[in-house]
């Protein structure tokens, strides 16, 4: 085993490596860009090397300076994590050649899954079933055309190149498919350097399956049984769980030897996961089930897999690259329980989803599951990189109890400025038709009304801020305003009173509320956490001055901190209402900024490359009188 190991990565995932590495006595390396120099992961590494400043492509995806500080540091092995550089065949190589260990499958196997086009074809070689498409040299649009009415619409156009979600286009009609192909081009081009498209038949209400496999230098290859990844938003996980909800041990037999085929066909060393998606209106089939594609690395959702057959899927990843042969045989290996995990991330569900950026002051994360963090209270959540706080992993011996352990724990989530998606998650969980396990890829978009409204505070939890602001009165804060106290025959008097929880007004009932109530305190505002979420009260109205313009005035501004990328107009543009005007970048993702009406623009203030805060003013639009 070497004695050392740099991960070539950030936030949570270098955490969850360290801490194997330190249970094996294996030192830690960690690197970092300038956004990152205080980072958790680098206050736990036994050494840190900056890499260089805070745009990804100038740190954690510059391979010279990644490999350069696995020599500087000496460490002998070097392991990517996921995302980043993590499937990279460049990298790969780059590091071997230094004469490092390299944590990972080799090179050729990444090339060889990399591409969808020669993915597609090695399988289809293998005898692995994939889903009916077309793939070739000549990529001209009458062909493909030709080949998409062939299969039949719906098609997908996809990036032979792709990955991650990215480069993939729905197409319903003949009509509709030259915009889409050459949108899809465009995407691919800017995300993976590569044009080229392949299409697939579209299936209808999918599941998304995947088989976690492992493979040693010495020919040992065994598969870990299935993860279930259905539940997803913008192609993006949200919930996992392992095993397949509704899986028989025919169709688990089918899918999981699919899987070790397609690992042995480019003779696959190291942890790997197949992905499969399946046409499960009837239920799940192996006869319906097709491989997608091949992710050579550890994924987001290994711990469903650890916690359902009791390995540490990063020490074998450790003692497989130090040259050792699998722990375990395929015999050895046996599924107990039920495990489904969470992705907790800073965003705002209620507002499209957008990235929430900025301190953690408070952060409070449950008890009772299996926690895999990237920051801790005090750290803050940056425009730079992803927005994942943490993973919430929940095992029980039922699917029942797992579901039920993980809902409980999102709502115990506690975060304070930033908001998170805790909230979103729990009505996942609690959704009837997930419990039920009625669900596919486009479960969250059909219940997203739902499923992402704005939060609203139980009248439990209003009467116990009205009765803390009360008591906060007798210490000289200002008191909450009273309301009529209202007479009942046989009960006592109901006493209330208006308060207003996050700057909108409330009647609570402050009779019900308890004595004393858990809140931080934050001068004449208490900060209250129900459910996964944190509401903000006051015994008086918001003092709107020096706010956000008001709402119809033309001022446009920041949904967020971040990077303006794009600009598209000038000072005394004529625009129409929805026109995008400025585009911010943040945690990897575009947001624009559309005209509120029809006008010409005056005050423009924004300018590519500008960072920004949120909330600030970067666009007035005056309207025109009709």
């Amino acid at each position: 085993m070497f004695h050392s190991v740099l991960v070539a990565n950030r936030g949570e995932i270098a955490r969850r490596i360290f801490r194997t590495a330190r249970r094996l006595g294996i030192e830690t390396v960690a690197v970092c860009s300038d956004a990152d120099l205080d980072a958790a992961h680098v206050r736990e590494a036994d050494l840190a090397v900056r890499i260089g400043p805070a745009p990804a492509a100038e740190s954690y995806l510059s391979i010279p300076d990644l490999v350069a500080a696995a020599l500087e540091s000496g460490a002998e092995a070097v392991h990517p994590g996921y995302g980043f550089l993590s499937e990279n065949a460049a990298f790969a190589e780059a590091v071997q050649a230094a004469g490092l260990i390299w944590i990972g499958p080799s090179p050729e196997a990444i090339r060889a899954m990399g591409l969808k086009d020669s993915a597609r074809e090695r399988m289809i070689a293998a005898g692995v079933p994939v889903t009916p498409g077309w793939q070739g040299d000549d990529g001209s649009e009458a062909t493909l055309l030709a080949a998409a009415r062939d299969l039949g619409w719906p098609v997908l156009i996809k990036a032979a190149a792709g990955g991650g979600g990215r480069g993939i286009r729905r197409v319903d009609d003949a009509a509709d498919f030259s915009a889409a192909l050459a949108a899809c081009r465009r995407e691919a081009l800017a995300a993976f350097g590569d044009d080229r498209v392949l299409l697939e038949r579209c299936i209808e209400a999918p599941r998304h399956i995947e088989v976690q496999v492992f493979g040693d230098a010495h020919g040992g290859l065994v598969h870990l049984f299935e993860r279930d990844c259905t539940l997803q938003r913008r192609r993006q996980k949200v919930i996992e769980e392992a095993p397949a909800p509704g899986m028989t041990p025919e169709v688990r037999e089918a899918v999981c030897a699919a899987a070790l085929a397609a690992a042995r066909a480019v003779d696959y060393v190291g942890a790997g996961t197949v992905e499969f998606i399946a046409d499960a209106r009837e239920g799940l089939r192996a006869d319906r089930i097709w491989f997608m594609e091949m992710n050579t690395r550890l994924q987001v959702e290994h711990p469903v897999t650890e916690a359902v057959v009791g390995v540490d899927l990063v020490e074998w990843q450790f003692r497989v690259a130090a040259g050792e042969p699998l722990p375990l045989a395929q015999d050895q290996i046996a599924l107990n329980g039920w495990a489904v995990e969470a992705r907790l991330c800073a965003e705002v569900p209620e507002r499209g989803f957008i990235p929430a950026i900025g301190p953690l002051e408070h952060l409070r994360l449950p008890e009772g599951v299996r926690v895999d963090s990237g920051v801790e209270a005090g750290d803050a959540v940056g425009p730079h990189y992803d927005s994942l706080i943490a993973k919430l992993i929940a095992w029980a011996p039922t699917r029942e109890g797992a579901t039920e352990a993980l809902a409980e724990a999102c709502a115990g989530v506690e975060t304070w400025p930033l908001k998170t998606n805790a909230a979103f998650l729990v009505r996942c969980l609690d959704d009837p038709d997930f419990l039920a396990g009625r669900m596919d890829t486009g479960f969250i978009d059909a219940r997203l009304d739902r499923l992402a409204a704005a939060p609203e505070p139980s009248p439990a939890l209003a009467s116990a801020a009205a009765s803390a602001l009360a008591a906060l009165a007798a210490e000289g804060a200002s008191a909450p305003s009273r309301d009529l106290a209202g007479f009942r025959l046989n009960a006592p008097p109901r006493e209330t009173v208006r308060i207003w929880c996050d700057g909108q007004p409330l009647i609570a009932d402050l009779a019900a509320g308890p004595e004393e109530a858990d809140f931080l305190d934050a001068g004449e505002t208490l900060v209250l956490f129900e459910g996964g979420s944190a509401f903000t009260f006051t015994a008086s109205p918001p003092d709107r001055e020096g706010g956000a313009a008001a709402a119809g005035d033309g001022a446009i501004s920041a949904s967020l901190p971040g990077k303006v990328v794009a600009v598209s107009v000038a000072e005394g543009a004529r625009v129409q209402r929805g026109d995008i005007l400025v585009v911010i970048e943040a945690m990897k993702m575009e947001h624009g900024l559309a005209a509120p009406f029809d006008g010409v623009v005056e005050g423009l203030s924004a300018a590519v490359g500008d960072q920004v805060r949120e909330g600030e003013t970067l666009v007035r639009v005056r309207g025109e009188a009709s």
